[in-house]
């Protein structure tokens, strides 16, 4: 029986898993996919939310937590770092899994882990316990594509650009809410209540997703590619790695150098792997197409920058003007200087996805970098009053969400349905990869321009610039995408010719 698509920009390759209901009171034969739940989106939103939290939650505990712990100071930096390591190798990982075995099914085995590590949190002070915690956390971060692919096939093609920038912004309200809710139950309760709190979301999260959301349609089947997921996991852990502990062992140290060393040559052998097989864990081949790399490329240069802007901030707001540059701010006081941003980011995700409705995607990638730019301009200002610091988080803020929000429509107009939460795995992976890197370059260049005990002026003018720098960049990136670009199609019912 031939059948035909209902839809004119049916992607190739997208196939129903199992047959769509009939409807037909007329017996037109038209079918018609089951109605997705109302409740599909705000579990999928305090999802992403959970986890940008759980990203930034420990901030404000580490300056205590060798206290707390016992541990030296090297121990607690890990705390952060495990959480982005794992983050960063299990989101391509979990988007492949998902588009082979189901969406649902590994939204809920990310949520599982997340809430896992929050109990282990709220239940332990030992260092042990809570590094490997906070990497049970660090599997979160898949909840984001994968997300997002869920709402590819679930909703109707004019809800499903709207809905991606919502879901797109949460990341900068979670990370904007998550320093100063740690900070306020840390300031007035025992660290632990923080965990149980965290826990507690997370179940429900769990259970509502359990219920609400149904299993994805639509898969790649084949095998996974074990091989390939040890080599990326060894090569991202070769990078990441040094990235985060240069500025402790010393860049020119010989654990850095070899490990740098080791990342070329693993990258390389993974890529020549993945290249030849016939069910990679990420096709590479596809990545290359300019409509998909210059998205992961703006993927990796906003992420060092969205995270600048938080964290050179903080550590600004927060810093003795007696000793150098900074206005003595509290740290919850600080932490509540940035909740403008993250309001800022939900109002203008929707204007993301108007201008991509109205102008093309592009539009929205050009004035996000433009943003960027003027954000981190006014940042760079040195001794400006305090307003003006968080009229520049706010503007960075927006230039970090008209791109982020377009991201994944670039993505998902570039590859076939089936590929979704993979593609948008991997351009997670870079963002998360960008966050990472920022954190190391901002520590180093701070480094440099210590005086009296503090930071000088010149250090945070100079890592505002490195993020500024960053903007441009993604900037080129955009002119080089296509004039033109559509909103992803929607999953389409096929139905019977005749």
């Amino acid at each position: 029986m031939a059948y035909v698509s209902t839809h004119p920009l049916r992607l190739r390759g997208s196939r129903p898993d199992r047959p769509l209901a009939a409807a037909s009171a007329g017996g037109s034969g038209t079918a018609v996919a089951p109605r997705p739940s109302r409740f599909v989106f705000p579990i999928l939103a305090v999802g992403a939310i959970f986890q940008a939290i759980m990203q930034t939650v420990m901030v404000p505990l580490l300056p205590s937590m060798p206290t707390l712990t016992g541990a030296d100071t090297t121990a607690v930096s890990w705390l952060v770092t495990t959480t982005l390591l794992v983050g960063a190798v299990m989101t391509p990982i979990f988007g492949r899994l998902a588009d082979m075995i189901g969406k649902k099914r590994m939204l809920l085995v990310a949520l599982v882990l997340m809430t896992v590590g929050s109990l282990l949190c709220a239940i332990s002070s030992n260092i042990a316990v809570l590094i490997t915690a906070r990497g049970l956390q660090g599997a979160g971060a898949a909840i984001i594509p994968i997300g997002m692919s869920i709402l590819r096939e679930e909703l109707p093609r004019e809800r499903i650009g709207r809905a991606i920038a919502l879901l797109s912004s949460t990341l900068g309200l979670g990370t904007a809410l998550g320093i100063p809710f740690a900070a306020a139950i840390v300031q007035f309760a025992n660290w632990h209540v923080l965990f149980w709190v965290t826990t507690a979301i997370g179940a429900a999260v769990m259970t509502a997703a359990a219920v609400f959301i149904r299993e994805s349609r639509t898969r790649t089947g084949g095998r996974f590619d074990g091989v390939g997921a040890v080599g990326l996991t060894a090569a991202l852990v070769s990078l990441l790695v040094p990235i985060t502990q240069g500025s402790t062992w010393g860049w020119t140290s010989p654990a850095v150098l070899s490990m740098f060393a080791a990342a070329v040559v693993l990258f390389g052998l993974w890529g020549f792997q993945q290249l030849r097989n016939r069910n990679p864990l990420v096709d590479l081949r596809v990545s290359a197409r300019r409509t998909v790399l210059m998205p992961h490329l703006a993927a990796l240069l906003v992420g060092f920058a969205f995270y600048g802007n938080t964290l050179i901030t903080t550590q600004l707001l927060q810093a003795d003007p007696d000793r150098g540059a900074g206005y003595g701010l509290p740290i919850l006081l600080a932490a509540l200087c940035q909740l403008p941003a993250s309001f800022a980011m939900m109002s203008f995700s929707l204007v993301a996805a108007r201008l991509s409705d109205r102008w093309g995607t592009k539009v929205p990638m050009l004035a996000g970098a433009l943003f960027l730019l003027c954000g981190y301009s006014l940042h760079a200002v040195p001794d400006k009053p305090l307003w003006s610091v968080v009229v520049a988080l706010g503007v960075a803020a927006i230039g970090t969400t008209l791109v982020y929000c377009t991201l994944p429509v670039l993505i998902m107009g570039a590859v076939p349905l089936e590929q979704t939460a993979a593609a948008n795995g991997v351009n997670v992976l870079l963002r998360t990869t960008g966050s990472t890197v920022c954190s190391a370059v901002v520590a180093t260049v701070l480094a440099a321009h210590l005086s009296n005990g503090g930071i000088t002026t010149a250090g945070f003018s100079i890592a505002y610039l490195v993020c500024a720098t960053c903007a441009v960049v993604v900037f080129v990136a955009a002119l080089a995408l296509p004039a033109a670009n559509r909103r992803p199609a929607e999953h389409v019912a096929e139905v019977p010719a005749g």
